[in-house]
């Protein structure tokens, strides 16, 4: 919904820029080595949360049984996240994320926990010709290291071990595995993804609207589980970099060790059953079905050695972190469709890291640093504005003689549009000078539609009354505000231009859909457009002053 009201928004406003022209002419951070035998994690540990603990107990915890986890769990935790390992297949069974709160409604100030009940990942089949074993059944014994954890169990007349090791400041974790008994042939290891993430926002239907398994190979490759019907089997061509399953803000990959390697031949998706989603809109809640589970496998191949290697990131899409790892990872949620993409992702980029800048280095609230920079985007634009008008009242100026072409050559297109170019190179008038400052700050729009969309730093982070930058104004307070202000833009745009239906009907109807259309989406982006058009007031009334000083000397 949100995605068709942008695309209506930016059709719009594109509208409201062209149409008046028409009318009147006119650095990688330092690993702690693996093994070591501190366990004490001595980063800062996360702020309390309501009903939890917030002492950080190491890198290895305690095994908690849990009913709703098979067999023993063994837990590890560090201030980034608490995961959840189960001795029954040696499978990650949950992934808590420690700085980061669900916020979905069964999930009152719990932890994000990525890993859906019933649904375990990093399970394991073993391939051995025509035969297949699943690893994922076995009982394993665990045994507790300082950063690692290491599972061994029995396998015919050899044995599985499979060793997790961890970086308390990281969410990336590294896998080493050895099949003993495998014979001259070797074998390939399916790698199971469960059957994607848990949604913990706040809106389930836009996150599993962008639930879906991603590949690398020479680029990214993503398929949506809403595209797979129930039992369709996608199969994706490798050999990949990576595969990984994906949420609107969490990411779940397992990755080659070396950059640029291929170790995964392919990827499996099968589409599992669809669910009936509740979707809040103006006019009360309604349920639509959609797919939120497909079964994602990958393949490994194993020497005869028995020996493999593979890395882990589980955890947000935060894109600095993200591009620190390598591997284009980053590029896992790009910002922007794929036809605006090669314009709008480098603008989304650069957007974003001024953003990041203004409030790491002037400690400001993300929601100040939106009202400044909508400022200094409008204070750059200001010399373009006055241009544009200067531009206009010389088309004014000139409009009897445009006229009076248009009445000598009505015969002769082609001459008519030679005097045109003509007269606009005398009197030095662009025609497209009152539409292009308007045109500019659109790139910037939509950049910050993608950014709020897809940006993890700006989940949950309120400001004054508005709970979430990412989300809609509960009480619509700032689309009403851009709404009038962009009424009132337009309003003084119209003074002193010849008067004309067709702008005159612009004037309400526009304000009145972009408000609309405008109701749903993110807070931040609201807040950026209102404060665009609340600075542009006293530009706009000074250009309509001006207009109004030169009709009077004619």
């Amino acid at each position: 919904m949100n995605q068709r009201r942008i695309v209506l928004a930016v059709f719009l406003m594109f509208i409201v820029a062209l149409l008046p022209g028409l009318l009147f002419k006119p650095k990688v951070t330092n690993r702690p080595a693996i093994g070591s035998r501190d366990t004490t994690v001595r980063a800062p540990a996360p702020a309390a949360l309501p009903g939890r603990d917030s002492t950080v107990q190491g890198v290895v915890e305690t095994p908690r049984p849990s009913a709703a986890l098979p067999a023993e769990t063994v837990w590890v935790t560090s201030p980034l996240y608490r995961f959840g390992f189960t001795t029954r297949g040696a499978r990650m069974v949950a992934a808590e994320l420690a700085q980061y709160v669900s916020f979905a409604q069964t999930d009152t100030q719990a932890l994000a926990n990525l890993i859906p009940v019933g649904h375990p990942m990093l399970g394991s089949r073993l391939v051995l010709g025509t035969d297949t074993v699943s690893l994922s059944d076995l009982a394993f014994t665990a045994n507790r290291q300082a950063n690692s954890v290491t599972f061994t169990a029995p396998l015919g007349s050899g044995s599985v071990t499979l060793s997790y090791h961890f970086v308390p400041d990281d969410y990336h974790l590294s896998v080493s595995g050895k099949i003993e008994g495998l014979g001259d042939t070797g074998g390939v290891l399916l790698v199971d993804l469960g059957q994607g993430l848990r949604s913990v926002d706040a809106e389930p239907l836009a996150d599993y609207r962008e639930f879906a398994v991603v590949t690398k190979a020479d680029k990214t490759q993503k398929t949506t589980f809403a595209s797979l019907d129930p039992g369709e089997r996608a199969v994706l061509d490798g050999p990949f970099e990576w595969v990984a399953v994906k949420s609107k803000y969490f990411f779940a990959a397992v990755l080659a060790p070396e950059q640029k390697a291929r170790p995964f031949a392919g990827a499996i998706a099968v589409g599992q059953t669809r669910d009936s989603v509740a979707v809040a809109g103006l006019f009360g809640t309604r349920r639509t079905p959609l797919a939120t589970r497909a079964a994602v496998t990958t393949t490994l191949a194993v020497p005869p050695a028995g020996d493999f290697r593979y890395d882990v990131y589980v955890g947000p899409f935060e894109h600095r972190r993200l591009d620190r790892l390598g591997h284009g990872l980053d590029d896992a949620n790009p910002y922007g469709w794929s036809i605006f993409r090669p314009i709008i992702h480098p603008v989304s980029l650069v957007v974003v890291r001024i953003l990041f800048w203004m409030h790491e280095r002037l400690h400001l609230a993300y929601g100040w640093v939106l009202v400044i920079f909508g400022v200094l985007i409008r204070m750059l634009l200001w010399p373009l504005q006055q241009k544009a008008m200067e531009s206009q009242m010389r088309m004014q100026a000139v409009q009897p003689l445009m006229t009076d072409l248009q009445a000598r050559y009505k015969s002769d297109p082609a001459k008519l549009q030679q005097e045109m170019l003509k007269l606009y190179r005398e009197h030095k008038i662009n025609p497209l000078g009152g539409c292009l400052p308007m045109l500019l700050p659109m790139p910037v729009l939509l950049a910050l539609f993608f950014v709020f969309s897809n940006t993890i730093e700006f989940r949950g982070v309120p400001f004054l009354w508005l709970p979430d930058l990412a989300r809609h104004d509960p009480l619509y307070i700032i689309p009403v505000v851009m709404g009038v202000s962009m009424f009132a833009v337009s309003k003084l745009g119209q003074r002193g231009l010849p008067p004309n239906p067709q702008t005159k009907m612009l004037l309400y109807f526009m304000p009145a859909m972009l408000t609309f259309v405008f109701l749903r989406l993110a807070s931040g982006l609201n807040l950026y457009y209102a404060v665009q058009n609340l600075i542009s007031l006293p530009q706009q009334y000074l250009i309509s002053q001006r207009r109004l000083a030169a009709q009077a000397k004619k």
